[in-house]
């Protein structure tokens, strides 16, 4: 399957919410408010987000989008975001959850005491989804989870989701991305049982070369000289790494419940195809507990549907 921005359907009069401002959000920002969508594009950098609406506009001046701020390592914020959007009352057709943040050498927190990256990545993501469930339902939304290759030989670690005992940054990091691969399956089990009307999807992106990577663990002047040679071979850029997010979020074959990535070499690169999942991430025994555990954290709970419009409390 050859798929590029040209297969994306007209997405008019359809509101559209990115988190992550820079990379892979960006362009998935980019590609859909060229398509017609109104984009609002959401990230916890006031100044970094204003300069990625800047860009966009001046690459599209007709495009429908803003920034709105949102920290995911702050319920507080990611509530307050929820909460804005839910006052407006318009009906949300695509959530891409794309944020996130990658490997700190040392473990971080987030403000409410969750390892920084299982409460960026994940539980953030999470509480968010909840928060804006009746504006997803209103517009049979198509909710795009974004994974990674690192989910592979990742675990849950129910004993120590926080990485309290001993930390590892790539354990971590995979533990967060395996914990949205879960996620966005059990989002679409719920979903069809309890009418919901929505679809999930999750997505990676290969190695694509984005702000996360540039952030990430920073090498050797020997590894780094070494990674530089190879990028060229084995990775592509932000733009062919937010494709298989762009397929979930709008083609009409992709089906719901399933996860996209590259075609290529070990799913490096190349066009949207089915992915390959882990078998952790097909234990629907796992998720739940996981769900489970996710609204005690955040002190989130999902509700069904009330009166045809479901609802969520917090």
């Amino acid at each position: 399957m050859h798929w590029s921005l040209q297969n994306i359907p007209p997405q008019n009069d359809k509101r559209v919410v990115v988190t992550g401002v820079g990379g892979l959000g960006f362009e998935a920002a980019l590609a859909l408010a060229g398509a017609g969508a109104e984009v609002i594009l959401a990230g916890r950098n006031p100044q970094k987000g204003t300069d990625a609406v800047r860009h966009l506009v001046r690459m599209l001046p007709q495009a429908r989008v803003r920034f709105e701020l949102l920290d995911l390592a702050s319920l507080a914020s990611v509530y307050s975001f929820a909460d804005r959007l839910v006052a407006e009352a318009q009906p949300i057709a695509i959530l891409v959850n794309n944020a996130g943040v990658m490997m700190p050498p040392q473990r971080q927190a987030t403000v409410d005491g969750f390892e920084l990256q299982f409460g960026t990545n994940y539980l953030g993501h999470f509480a968010l989804t909840a928060r804006l469930l009746p504006l997803l339902c209103q517009g049979q939304a198509r909710v795009v989870n974004l994974s990674s290759i690192a989910h592979r030989g990742a675990a849950i670690q129910f004993d120590d989701l926080q990485w309290e005992r001993r930390y590892k940054p790539w354990a971590a990091y995979g533990q967060s991305k395996l914990a949205m691969l879960m996620f966005s399956c059990e989002l679409q089990r719920r979903s069809q049982q309890e009418g919901w009307g929505l679809s999930s999807y999750a997505a990676h992106p290969g190695f694509a070369r984005t702000e996360l990577i540039a952030n990430g663990p920073k090498l050797g002047p020997l590894l780094a000289q070494i990674n530089q040679w190879i990028q060229p071979f084995v990775s592509h850029s932000a733009a062919q790494g937010a494709l298989p997010t762009l397929f979930a979020a709008v083609d009409p074959q992709a089906q719901a419940g399933a996860y996209y990535g590259p075609d290529g070499w070990f799913e490096l690169k190349g066009p949207p195809h089915l992915a390959k999942v882990a078998a952790p991430a097909r234990d629907a025994d796992a998720a739940a507990r996981l769900w489970t555990v996710s609204e005690q954290l955040t002190g989130t709970h999902w509700l069904p549907q009330t009166s045809g419009v479901a609802r969520c409390i917090s």
